[in-house]
């Protein structure tokens, strides 16, 4: 297998951001969430192809989390000035993040290398699973006798609140593990 498959598949998520944005922008909800679906699939593939056939390199390790933090935090910007979620959720991801990022930084100019824990991994699965359902929030739900329940935005901010949680979470867990870089 070719060395850069998995580079070449982390690349197309990045350049698939700006299509997945214009397409939720101008109103196409669906059509975003198949765009961000396959860029979230690429996420998966990339990393099955890098660890299968050893081909971690790298790239792979600061672009792969990069293109990922890209991906969600792009959804989740259009979803604040669509007026989908509140702002607060935007600023938390973005201060994990940054935090996380910050840390690793230090510990690199240090020698250590904090890896990403299960935590961090599970989050951002239950980032891109929330963005999707936020995106299909609108199918129509189920008749309960004559009231309509719209299941689809019941299932958004249940999985929103899930991420909203891991996210908080894995940072504080990343900091933890790294207070030893506060000394």
């Amino acid at each position: 297998m070719n060395k850069n498959i998995p580079n070449c598949l982390t690349m197309l998520r990045v350049l698939m951001i700006p299509a997945f944005v214009v397409v939720l922008m101008r109103g196409h909800a669906f059509a975003a969430a198949i765009l961000f679906a396959l860029a979230s699939a690429t996420d998966a593939l990339d990393g099955h192809l890098a660890r299968k056939y050893d081909l971690i390199s790298n790239f792979g390790k600061l672009m792969d989390p990069l293109a990922d933090k890209l991906l969600v935090v792009s959804a989740f910007a259009c979803f604040v000035e669509l007026g989908v979620v509140p702002a607060w959720v935007l600023i938390v991801i973005l201060a994990r993040e940054f935090t996380i990022t910050g840390l690793r930084a230090v510990a690199a100019s240090e020698g250590v290398v904090i890896a990403a824990g299960a935590s961090g991994k599970l989050k951002t699965v239950f980032q891109m699973l929330a963005v999707l359902a936020l995106l299909l929030r609108d199918i129509p739900g189920i008749v309960l006798g004559a009231a309509f329940v719209p299941w689809g935005a019941r299932v958004a901010v249940g999985l929103l609140a899930v991420a909203v949680l891991l996210t908080i979470y894995s940072g504080a867990e990343y900091v933890v593990k790294s207070r030893q870089l506060f000394r």
